[in-house]
């Protein structure tokens, strides 16, 4: 693997288990094996590096999800498989705890592409529940922009439950109350 894919592979890392103040270059240079001078000759700061691995988690997770997303099924068996796939709770989401982080918020820089990701993943479930709508698997009353507004939350609310717990249950619990609340409406 060459040094600017072990910087940024590192980075993605570090980023999930520190955030973006605890993650110091020296500490990506070390993770990722790479000199000052290596990480400094791809990148032009910890900044940009953390931009590419920003991109990177969630340019991996969209493929992930439109995986669950894409296959057969109803709208309901294809947002389960979402709801269900494997994750490292206790981790929290590579993307989503970004959110917490003051620096991330700050830059709009590194914001962008965490900004990105919630709003392309939100539109891809109201286009899969606005498809439910139309196959009358869901009822017309259903809005899809809220529900799936409502299901990224419930994920997100899951992983601060579980994290604030130190045990994976309470999103098990939420991820499952959001499936029979699908299940519940649809026909």
């Amino acid at each position: 693997m060459e040094t600017a894919e072990r910087l940024i592979r590192s980075t993605q890392q570090l980023l999930w288990e520190r955030g973006y103040v605890g993650t110091s270059p020296k500490a990506i240079q070390a993770a990722a094996e790479a000199g000052q001078g290596s990480m400094y000759h791809h990148f032009s700061g910890k900044a940009e590096l953390a931009k590419a691995a920003i991109e990177r988690s969630g340019a991996e997770l969209r493929a992930a999800v439109e995986e669950q997303f894409a296959g057969p099924g109803t709208a309901t068996d294809r947002i389960t498989r979402y709801l269900e796939r494997d994750r490292e709770v206790l981790k929290g989401c590579r993307i989503g705890r970004l959110t917490a982080d003051p620096e991330v918020m700050a830059d709009p820089v590194l914001r962008a592409p965490v900004a990105d990701l919630f709003r392309w993943l939100r539109d891809r479930l109201a286009e899969i529940i606005a498809e439910g709508k139309r196959s009358g698997e869901y009822p017309d009353r259903l809005d899809p922009e809220q529900t799936a507004a409502t299901i990224a939350a419930v994920l997100q609310g899951g992983y601060v439950l579980a994290r604030a717990a130190a045990d994976e249950e309470p999103f098990e619990q939420a991820v499952q109350g959001m499936i029979e609340l699908l299940r519940g409406v649809a026909r």
